[in-house]
């Protein structure tokens, strides 16, 4: 309404690095899915992990705990419910719907994944490749990220290695609680941090993409024009 155009929730100049990271999370996924799949016991890899993580007592306990919570529904909800409040309230949709459109995502190509996977942990029943949790709170933080980065108008290597990082340290956390509780094999959590870095930026693109051409030719020759005086 004031002639300005919506601030794009993928920064242009992120795109050159994070289209490339992405794609290759999607090929340790898919090797991942590959060499894991139909499998109900740990690799190599897990089993010395697993020997120095897995059955961690009081208070590391009490801490993965915590962080568990927050892929819960309750935590996740109100985690994804306070993020898109936060962004109507500073009048941006764009960044409501990645919020809500990635972490959805994320979270619904795991579940997805773990049927067609099939490996599983503590019986038949619980299925646990990639791991949910994980996966969530990664592109949870990974959208928060992108959302900072576009607000403080941060470079192509600044923008770029907090978006990482940041989803590093929630992929990280979160991992560790799953495994420290025996919800998952380290190879789960990783196959979630993966799949969360795989769908968040093409989440955000896609929002960019189908946002810019809703608001019909002349406002998306302005929202390039601004990228460009951006880079």
């Amino acid at each position: 309404m004031n002639g300005r155009p919506a601030s794009p929730v993928l920064p242009a100049p992120l795109r050159v690095w994070l289209g490339p990271v992405a794609a290759l999370a999607a090929l340790a996924v898919l090797a991942l899915g590959v060499l894991y799949a139909g499998a109900g016991a740990p690799g190599r890899v897990d089993a010395r992990i697993l020997a120095a993580v897995d059955g961690v007592a009081p208070p590391w306990r009490d801490v993965a705990l915590a962080v568990d919570f927050l892929g819960e529904p309750v935590g996740a909800a109100t985690l994804v419910v306070a993020a898109v409040t936060g962004c109507l309230l500073l009048r941006r949709p764009r960044a409501a719907a990645l919020v809500v459109g990635g972490v959805g995502l994320a979270v619904g190509t795991t579940t997805l994944l773990k049927s067609l996977v099939g490996r599983t942990i503590h019986g038949e029943e619980n299925l646990s490749f990639p791991s949910g949790h994980t996966a969530f709170l990664t592109a949870f933080a990974l959208v928060v990220a992108l959302l900072v980065t576009g607000r403080l108008g941060l470079g192509r290597t600044a923008g770029t290695s907090l978006v990482l990082i940041v989803g590093l340290l929630a992929g990280t956390a979160m991992g560790w609680a799953q495994v420290a509780l025996g919800a998952h094999y380290p190879t789960d959590a990783l196959g979630g941090w993966s799949t969360a870095l795989a769908v968040v930026p093409a989440t955000a693109w896609l929002v960019d993409r189908t946002a810019d051409r809703s608001a019909g030719p002349t406002a998306d020759r302005t929202a390039d024009t601004g990228r460009q005086a951006r880079r």
